[in-house]
């Protein structure tokens, strides 16, 4: 997406918005070529779910339901949907194969210069994947669509606990929650207490690592811990601690995309979900209902896959410098 809200006019001459939007249609097209050499099918889901996420660091926008006062519902929401995930997992179980998709993503989340309420997303599913195979994938990709210079280094792949060690000279699994919190209050201007774990692991992480990150080469960040697996499958890493097998991608200390290899057993799911909405009764956040339609395609069954979304707008910004 170019967002020209509040831009500077002068800055927008038609130059620059014919060069910019050439570049951006230039890597789409190199994106859906990419694609099809892979035999990858692309698909369009629906922007509007009939319910919202319960993830706690995520906030639907909810419109109102224009179809309440004709058809027998009684639900007065429709909720703009924050990743294509859910619709494109239908898809999987029905036996689509692997698939991606180029689609407009919309979050309640304060805007600044790495975040909108509207951005553009590329997400996509690769059947028989491991975390692994996705890594590849994801480096073989942003090799066709980055200047060469950002790729002359190749691509690190670097652990959770390596991070925080480097970067921190700690270790995020063997601290309790008191003693990351002391520590973090020594590193970082914050004035509050929180008991969760994560939360002192994540501000440390967003203020002292991330910025360090893909600078030399993009960095794949991997073996996040098993709390922060969302729906990623668990395992143990080498020094037998449970991570999640998912990864984050920076770039220039720029979070550029998320993969899973993805969990596929309905019960697994549902204890997820629940423990999403438990999360968001201690944040003091509503609870959300549970997407039933997600939960009966996985009865039905999701192959075996890894799956990541990627952020096209930041990919562009990238591109670009």
């Amino acid at each position: 997406m170019i967002d020209t809200t509040g831009a500077n006019p002068a800055a927008l001459t038609a130059k620059n918005v014919k060069q910019r939007l050439g570049k951006r249609a230039k890597i789409l097209a190199a994106i859906r070529c990419y694609f099809d050499q892979q035999q990858v099918l692309e698909v369009d889901t629906p922007l509007l779910s009939d319910y919202p996420v319960t993830d706690p660091q995520l906030d639907n926008i909810k419109v109102e339901n224009p179809t309440v006062n004709y058809q027998s519902t009684s639900q007065p929401w429709l909720y703009l949907t924050t990743s294509p995930e859910y619709a494109m997992k239908q898809l999987l179980s029905l036996g689509s194969g692997s698939i991606y998709q180029i689609s407009k993503s919309f979050r309640q989340d304060a805007p600044g210069p790495k975040h909108s309420i509207e951005f553009t997303l590329l997400e996509w599913y690769r059947v028989g994947f491991k975390i692994t195979d996705l890594i590849d994938d994801v480096t073989a990709l942003l090799m066709t669509l980055m200047p060469t210079g950002l790729m002359a280094n190749g691509v690190e792949i670097l652990s959770y606990r390596e991070a925080f060690l480097r970067h921190l000279s700690i270790d995020p699994f063997s601290l309790t929650s008191v003693q990351l919190e002391n520590f973090a209050h020594q590193k970082i201007d914050c004035d509050f207490t929180d008991q969760d774990k994560d939360i002192w692991l994540d501000l440390l992480m967003s203020h002292c690592i991330e910025p360090n990150l893909g600078h030399q080469a993009p960095c794949f960040l991997i073996d996040y811990p098993a709390s922060q697996a969302a729906l990623a499958k668990i395992t143990n890493d080498q020094q037998g601690n449970l991570v999640a097998k998912r990864f984050e991608l920076y770039m220039k200390g720029i979070e550029l995309a998320n993969g899973y290899e993805e969990l596929t057993d309905h019960d697994q799911h549902v204890d997820r979900f629940e423990q999403d909405n438990q999360r968001r009764c201690e944040l003091d956040l509503p609870t959300q209902a549970v997407d039933q339609h997600f939960l009966k395609a996985l009865k039905s069954g999701l192959p075996e896959c890894a799956g990541v979304a990627l952020g096209v707008d930041r990919l562009l910004l990238l591109a670009a410098s």
